[in-house]
């Protein structure tokens, strides 16, 4: 179920399809910590289960991590699906300043004034990948499964899977998480979408 219209107006709506078998897992996104534990106590209430949560993180919106919605979908086993880790190609080492988006163009129009402050981000992501003979898009995937999660990742081209199953198999270090998470704090870039609550709002 996507975004948090009512929480308790569509969570009941599913039971019946669980108990019919016409669905086996529920899923939700772009819900805060508090609207998560509601859905896990209706459906809990009901001998149900949340299997998985699917938010916003990035190294440019790591929000959800600082809710506690990373660490309790941890300690819940429940599966986190990380969406716009490559933040729609700023993260991927193709644009910065001198190669930027289109400017008519929707990622211009979020990204452009924000590639100056992204310089030195994706020149740590070039170094900490060159040691594992990644690209600056494999390394900020990396990044998100060194936290734990299960990245989304759009592909167009079969030499991306391939490039992806490199990434699965790629363990970074907790210094070079550290050095790359150091470096995106350095940025005052926001990329929390218009469709999207700050997750950190979690009075919600």
């Amino acid at each position: 179920m996507h975004n948090d219209d009512d929480v308790e107006k569509w969570t009941p709506q599913l039971i019946p399809l669980l108990k019919s078998g016409q669905i086996k897992h529920i899923g939700i996104s772009n819900h805060t910590l508090p609207e998560i534990k509601r859905v896990q106590a209706i459906l809990g209430a009901a001998g149900f289960k949340l299997d998985a949560v699917q938010n916003h993180l990035s190294l440019l919106d790591r929000t959800s991590e600082q809710a506690g919605i990373l660490a309790y979908c941890h300690q819940q086993a429940i599966t986190f699906f990380a969406y716009m880790v490559l933040e729609q190609g700023a993260l991927t080492g193709k644009y910065d300043v001198d190669h930027p988006f289109p400017a008519d163009s929707a990622r211009g129009k979020v990204y452009n004034l924000q590639l100056p402050e992204l310089t030195t981000l994706i020149q740590q992501l070039k170094a900490v990948g060159a040691k594992h003979d990644l690209s600056v898009a494999q390394t900020a995937m990396a990044w998100a499964l060194a936290k734990g999660t299960l990245p989304i990742i759009g592909v167009t081209k079969v030499h991306q899977v391939t490039e992806a199953a490199q990434v699965a198999v790629t363990n970074l270090s907790a210094a070079e998480v550290a050095t790359l998470e150091a470096a995106a704090a350095k940025t005052t870039a926001n990329t929390i979408g218009f469709w999207k609550q700050d997750m950190r709002e979690t009075g919600k």
